[in-house]
């Protein structure tokens, strides 16, 4: 039993270095699309059904992807998160996901989003700054329950 919770968080912690690692996508002109909504909707579809289009645009290029594997934490660079996320590309998740918002004001929000698995809950803090640029995701730190 431990070693198929192992194996999710590794095949989870993939998947989320996948959404990172997105297909190019048309880029939005100055930003003015790139709002909160669009950026959270957007991590969403690729990290629960490998739907990578417009990642690219709300990632920013120094965001950082954290991971908490027991005691030990993982990091992920930009450039890794998406090379993974190009392998679970179309590969819908099997988990029910929730969205809520615990911080929001002009300048950034931080947006926890629960992925429930049948056995564990990956809890993912993403934080998204107004850039000037648009909305862009600077961070994402997941814990597994």
């Amino acid at each position: 039993m431990k070693n198929i919770k192992t194996l999710k968080l590794i095949l989870s912690g993939i998947a989320l270095l996948i959404v990172c690692n997105t297909a190019k996508a048309s880029s939005y002109a100055g930003g003015e699309n790139l709002t909160k909504t669009y950026a959270i909707n957007t991590y969403v579809d690729a990290m629960t059904r490998g739907k990578l289009q417009g990642l690219n645009d709300v990632v920013d290029q120094n965001a950082k992807f954290s991971m908490l594997s027991g005691k030990k934490i993982l990091s992920f660079t930009r450039d890794q998160m998406f090379e993974l996320l190009k392998l679970n590309k179309n590969v819908e998740e099997d988990c029910t996901t929730s969205t809520s918002i615990m911080e929001s004001n002009s300048d950034l929000a931080v947006v926890k989003v629960d992925m429930q698995f049948v056995g564990f809950v990956r809890s993912n803090y993403v934080t998204i700054a107004n850039t000037g640029k648009g909305w862009k995701i600077t961070n994402v730190y997941s814990v597994f329950k």
